[in-house]
């Protein structure tokens, strides 16, 4: 299966895949609100608002899978995110990033190497992935902050022309 024909489902219950967004640079992100990295919701939100009239979006996908941290409901996911970081963009269901339960969107992005070369299990909350609309992807480890220079060529290489 491509990975733009891989489904899920919106923090409301409504099925899309990665073809919804083939037009669009999409940074898809496994988050959690109680995460040191948590923070990053805000960098997330900005690069929304700054790139996304220019045909980029990011889809945050809550994950629960690194020491619990993010326990809530869809309805608490949604509301932490609007309330404390402003979020605009798109927020799915919950997924699993690894084990023998993970999602098909991150069976198969786990195979795309970082810029280290290695590729494998999500190592944390905030792993970043780069599907730009040629279908090409790019990997950033948790650590990469979302306006860090390495993601945001990425995404102004990655922008619709």
């Amino acid at each position: 299966m491509q990975l733009r024909d891989i489904s899920f489902t919106t923090i409301d219950g409504d099925p899309v895949s990665l073809a919804d967004y083939a037009d669009r640079a999409v940074l898809v992100v496994n988050v959690a609100s109680k995460c040191g990295l948590t923070p990053q919701y805000e960098k997330l939100e900005a690069l929304q608002r700054q790139y996304g009239d220019r045909g980029f979006t990011v889809l945050g996908f809550p994950c629960n899978q690194f020491m619990n941290q993010e326990p809530g409901d869809g309805e608490e996911i949604k509301t932490f995110c609007s309330t404390s970081y402003g979020v605009t963009f798109p927020l799915m269901e919950k997924v699993k990033v690894n084990g023998r339960r993970k999602h098909p969107l991150y069976e198969q992005l786990r195979e795309i190497p970082d810029a280290d070369g290695k590729a494998g299990r999500v190592k944390w909350n905030f792993e970043k992935f780069l599907v730009a609309p040629d279908g090409s992807v790019a990997r950033f480890r948790p650590t990469v902050e979302p306006d860090d220079p390495s993601i945001v060529s990425a995404i102004e290489a990655a922008l619709p022309r």
